[in-house]
């Protein structure tokens, strides 16, 4: 009986941690529409957060890869005066590239609604 309990505070804590996160994401981080994105990202710095295949196969004119699995490691690329633009495959990756910048400072963060999968504007692949 008492593992039952362990197991429920654990899930329970989980749930807490993960609504307290997507609070905190949208706080920081602006989600907007493809037409707001198409608006803004050519004055932006245009951020893919996938991995290198995912950008191989196809990505946003324009927009530099940087992985998140190597985002610490690369943060210097990204200048924190200008606003950064990031999409990922489906939004979850980029919630998380932005927490790692706000830490940094950076103030300008948006990402695109849905990611890479709903963009319909022009892409580029290898």
């Amino acid at each position: 009986m008492t593992s039952l309990y362990v197991l429920l505070a654990i899930v329970v804590a989980i749930i807490i941690y993960s609504v307290i996160v997507y609070f905190y994401q949208r706080k920081i981080l602006k989600t907007l529409s493809e037409e707001e994105f198409r608006a803004g990202y050519r004055k932006a710095q245009l951020i893919d957060i996938r991995e290198p295949k995912e950008f191989d196969g196809g990505h946003i004119l324009g927009a530099r890869n940087i992985p998140l699995s190597q985002l610490k490691m690369r943060m210097n690329e990204i200048r924190p005066d200008k606003p950064v633009y990031f999409y990922c495959q489906n939004s979850m990756r980029s919630g998380r590239a932005a927490q790692m910048l706000h830490r940094k400072g950076y103030k300008e963060l948006y990402q695109l609604q849905g990611g890479f999968k709903k963009w319909t504007g022009k892409i580029k692949t290898k």
